[in-house]
């Protein structure tokens, strides 16, 4: 057994046996342990925080996703009442334009018959112009030969105010 104290690889055996035992006096495991298990919950803990701001920012993706369709959902409803206003104002526009058509088409018509009526008006009016000077020209060729007859001098006058 003497040899056993000679040999190197003992004295390793032993000090590292002490070693070991100063360790487990002065509780370097424990601490060890400890400040494994404080560096787990601090990993644990930036993990779950990671968790929370993943779930956050998946909540606030759907909110905008949703955000997003409601407002293209608007936008295509504005669309299509602009463009329902535009075929509204436009239809209006034809029909006003129609009826402004319509009445100065009236109106024209109404024009053109009374230049007609005083067209008519004036080509009786000369027409019983020609007819009194023609029956003044007869009769008085008429009475040149026989003498001036008073009745047909106040007549002539008077059936030239009833042809017009």
């Amino acid at each position: 057994m003497s040899e056993l104290f000679t040999e190197a690889e003992t004295w390793v055996g032993v000090g590292l046996v002490l070693f070991f035992l100063v360790l487990i006096y002065l509780k370097v495991p424990g601490a060890a342990a400890k400040a494994l298990d404080g560096r787990a919950e601090k990993i644990q803990a930036a993990l779950d925080e990671a968790q929370r701001l993943r779930d956050e920012a998946s909540a606030l993706l759907n909110e905008l996703r949703a955000q997003r369709a409601e407002t293209e959902r608007q936008a295509a409803e504005m669309l299509a009442e602009a463009e329902a206003e535009a075929k509204r104002l436009a239809e209006e526009a034809h029909a006003k334009l129609e009826e402004q058509i319509q009445r100065r088409t009236a109106l024209a018509e109404r024009r053109i018959a009374l230049a007609e009526a005083q067209a008519a008006a004036d080509v009786k009016a000369a027409a019983a112009d020609l007819a009194a000077q023609a029956a003044e020209l007869v009769l008085s060729k008429r009475t040149e030969g026989g003498g001036v007859d008073p009745l047909v001098e106040r007549a002539i006058p008077e059936i030239a105010k009833r042809l017009q």
